[in-house]
């Protein structure tokens, strides 16, 4: 008995003796997570940043289930070109294709990805991320130390006690009050820093700072669409950087995750509600988005652009899936004001039409070269006659349009029911009209 208090004494005594030296040396956790002002850019940098103004935003609607601003919130409005590169636009990927000039934002967004690192981790971009990296290397440390010295002691007493012809077996030891005391003190000193630290890490990554710049994120099978705060849309997630980034996420139809590496961020989003993730890019580039919760046919390709081909069917440059672009101080402004341009200031309708057709996953599902996925080939089908439930019909304005609005109404024998969400409510009348305007192209 006197033995069992001096083990439960010495046990406690330790623990909250490690306890107090932590809070002595790393504080409170809950003090490190109060919000953090975000960098601001200097004053002469700022001056390097396209002017903007200001005016109210007047979008018609928000997305379904993607949490929108208020009428007369300020939104920002350039006067960049959505059809051509600005002067001092990076040059095109060395090795790729491009058929006519592209925005700077889908040149940055077509660049390879950059995944620095070692052979455990890519190296991080997320200062949130530092104590996360080094927690893992710790425990990843303690791991292999505490492997080899038990494996290596095994094997040494395997062989030291081994049986042998004329030696008999020695009687072992009840207990060994200094040896308990041992094994008891350091691995308890170790899972109270260890779980301390953790704890602290974990406070700070979940609480991002007051003014952090905000991006709505719905993901649907099979492609994202992160709406900024000006009301632009992109199947790319851009960001600036030296700036906090909060990220309020959810889901039209079944679980999906956010997964970006270099920034250590990953988190699942759920349907019908909202999750959040936060993260601080501290270098500019183009980096990996995966979806890391299994969705269905094309988890894997999500985002992904359509192929291109040439006039004999050759691939002559593969699409590619969706990225996360951080953007150098006064670029993501510059980003915002030439995308709301290209949305909302009009433009070609067969140009807008073909990027709905990628940004809203239509891809995933309906191909241009006459190949059967998840539904039917848009190939060659305008002003033909298709088979539904209702009979023949003509694939026209008024069959499009009722297909987006509301698919299930005259669907093609042979192709799944329900797998199409209804556009009623998320798509404007232009957008409608660009992909008809399109549609006619595809012969």
């Amino acid at each position: 008995m006197k033995s069992f208090k001096r083990y439960v004494l010495t046990v406690g005594g330790t623990a909250a003796l490690t306890i107090a030296i932590a809070f002595a040396i790393f504080g409170s956790p809950l003090a490190d997570a109060q919000p953090a002002q975000p960098v601001q850019p200097s004053a002469e940098k700022q001056e390097q940043a396209p002017p903007v103004v200001t005016q109210p935003d007047k979008r018609e609607t928000d997305q379904e289930g993607t949490p929108g601003r208020q009428p007369g919130d300020s939104i920002q409005v350039g006067s960049g070109s959505a059809t051509a590169p600005a002067a001092g636009a990076p040059p095109a990927p060395a090795g790729v294709p491009v058929a006519g000039a592209r925005p700077f934002y889908d040149e940055l967004a077509a660049r390879p990805i950059m995944e620095d690192g070692t052979y455990w981790l890519p190296k991080s971009v997320n200062s949130v991320a530092d104590d996360s990296d080094r927690m893992f290397y710790a425990v990843l440390g303690l791991s292999i130390f505490f492997f080899i010295a038990i494996a290596g002691a095994v094997v040494y007493f395997v062989w030291k006690y081994r049986h042998r012809p004329g030696m008999k077996a020695e009687p072992s030891a009840a207990h060994n009050d200094a040896l308990e005391v041992t094994w008891t003190i350091i691995p308890t000193i170790i899972c109270v820093f260890l779980f301390y630290y953790g704890w602290r890490t974990y406070v700070h990554v979940v609480t991002p700072p007051n003014k952090a710049v905000e991006v709505n994120v719905l993901a649907y099978r099979w492609s994202w669409q992160f709406t900024h705060y000006n009301g632009v849309e992109d199947v790319d997630l851009h960001v600036p950087v030296n700036r906090p980034i909060r990220l309020v996420m959810t889901s039209k139809d079944v679980l999906h995750a956010f997964y970006a590496p270099v920034m250590r961020v990953k988190q699942d989003i759920i349907p019908r509600r909202y999750t959040y993730a936060w993260f601080f890019p501290t270098k500019p580039g183009t980096y990996r988005l995966t979806c890391a919760e299994y969705c269905g046919t094309d988890h894997s390709q999500m985002g992904k652009s359509q192929d291109k081909k040439d006039a004999s069917g050759k691939i002559v440059e593969h699409g590619r899936r969706a990225v996360v672009v951080v953007h150098k101080e006064g670029d993501y402004e510059r980003y915002l004001a030439e995308k709301f341009d290209e949305q909302k200031g009009g433009g070609d309708p067969i140009e807008h039409g073909k990027k709905l057709y990628e940004k809203k996953g239509c891809n995933a599902c309906h191909t241009l070269d006459g190949t059967i996925k998840i539904g039917p080939s848009f190939k060659g089908k305008w002003g033909t006659t298709v088979t539904t439930n209702a009979g023949p019909v003509t694939f026209d304005e008024n069959y499009v349009r009722e297909s987006i609005l509301t698919p299930n109404a005259k669907y093609q024998p042979g192709f799944p029911v329900g797998t199409m969400p209804a556009f009623e409510g998320q798509l404007k009348e232009r957008d409608i009209e660009g992909l008809i305007a399109w549609m006619k192209t595809l012969k």
